[in-house]
């Protein structure tokens, strides 16, 4: 079978029994920092995908893209005017909600919440929250029997469970001028598990009756919004805003969550450069490897340039030894990435329950466990990342070995 010769020798050269142990060991310490770079890479980013995956299906598929609150409060002929921004380009879908602040009481418990009347129907095209009500949907609330939907975190420090009695104290202004709280009872219908810093802020109740309990009547506080571009949401949700008959205060997903997603990718691209770094560090080890490789074979280049061989093919031979090692490298890490970016989940959950160490605080961070999700075209930028600077840290090595003379390589020998 044909092989260039240049590849023939590289292959023998790599293979052959090294008479300076060092050279050896400095093979390995290549090999092994270039498959830790590259394993440690595709863990990254795949926990970076994670991270994206988590806050698109679980915050941006329950909190609205944008919002629209009424200036001049409260807005009547809602309907039409969720006709209106429904028929505004880049807008999907729209629901109208009254919003709720005070005290849920339950013994001695007391927290504060921001409790959101919405229609049912409605709201559910805007949020997605049927998969994280434990088999639940909106429907539950039903008007006019004053039914509640809270997150798991608001349930468990009023030490509640489905179907639990909860007073609601809203502040009402007595004749004297001062507030004087009322208290409203609700039964808790279904419990909101997102896992995450959004089960200890989010309530529901139905529209009708956060009507009824701040006397509006068939009026609401604002519109919720989904759009189907969330990178432009602020714009999207601006533009249908305009166009309506009413002044309204227009905000969007960015402003309470946009931090995440810069930090999302502001941390995808700094571990980018740090581990490409880390990388290039463990691929110009071979730097040292094939000088001292290049010194220890002087006697064998000096044989095969007298015997015809040109620099281009003892340069060629040398880089593709370089390469051997480093592809061997690259292999390793590429292997040792994909498995632990599949379990990655599991694998820190299980580190989670033998130290009981938590890694992510649900009361700080969107969620409450590191999330994984592999992406093959993460695997070809890394793979060929690595294997370009493997290349670049041969080429000297090479080019000192093709243009030493065979008189001086047999003087010196």
């Amino acid at each position: 079978m044909f092989r260039p010769l240049s590849v023939f020798w590289g292959w023998r050269f790599s293979r052959a029994k090294r008479r300076n142990r060092f050279i050896s060991f400095i093979s390995v310490a290549s090999i092994l920092g270039i498959a830790i770079g590259v394993s440690a890479l595709i863990l990254g980013l795949s926990a970076m995908n994670g991270f994206e995956r988590e806050l698109d299906n679980r915050i941006l598929s329950v909190i609205p893209h944008g919002q629209l609150t009424a200036a001049k409060q409260p807005v009547s002929d809602w309907a039409s005017i969720v006709s209106k921004l429904e028929a505004e380009p880049g807008v999907v879908a729209v629901a109208p909600f009254v919003s709720l602040e005070g005290l849920l009481s339950r013994g001695a418990n007391l927290k504060a919440v921001r409790i959101q009347g919405v229609d049912p129907n409605l709201e559910a095209k805007v949020s997605h929250l049927a998969p994280y009500l434990g088999g639940a949907s909106l429907k539950v609330l039903t008007p006019g029997a004053r039914d509640l939907i809270l997150g798991k975190t608001i349930a468990e420090k009023l030490g509640l469970k489905v179907g639990d009695k909860v007073s609601l104290l809203l502040p009402a202004v007595g004749g004297d001028g001062f507030a004087s709280p009322k208290r409203y009872t609700f039964t808790l219908q279904a419990i909101l598990n997102l896992g995450g810093q959004l089960d200890s802020v989010l309530g529901y109740t139905h529209l009708a009756d956060a009507q009824q309990l701040l006397g509006l009547a068939d009026t609401v506080s604002g519109f919720h919004v989904r759009v189907d571009d969330v990178l432009a949401a602020d714009k999207i949700t601006m533009y249908a805003a305009m166009g309506l008959p009413v002044g309204f205060y227009v905000s969007s997903w960015m402003e309470s969550q946009g931090n995440v997603y810069h930090d999302i990718q502001l941390v995808r691209t700094l571990m980018i450069v740090v581990l490409l770094l880390v990388m290039a560090v463990a691929s110009f080890n071979i730097v040292s490897t094939l000088v001292m490789a290049v010194n220890e074979k002087k006697g064998d280049i000096a044989i095969l340039k007298t015997m015809g061989a040109g620099p281009w093919q003892i340069r060629g031979a040398f880089i593709v030894q370089g390469l051997l090692n480093g592809v061997t490298g690259v292999l390793l890490g590429a292997l040792l990435g994909v498995l632990l970016a599949t379990r990655l989940s599991e694998i820190v959950g299980a580190i989670e329950r033998l130290t009981g160490h938590r890694f992510l605080n649900p009361d700080i961070y969107f969620i409450d466990f590191i999330p994984t999700e592999f992406h093959w075209a993460d695997l070809w930028l890394v793979t060929g990342s690595a294997l370009a600077l493997i290349f670049i840290a041969t080429l000297y090595p090479a080019w000192r070995a093709g243009k030493l003379l065979p008189r001086q390589l047999l003087g010196e020998a």
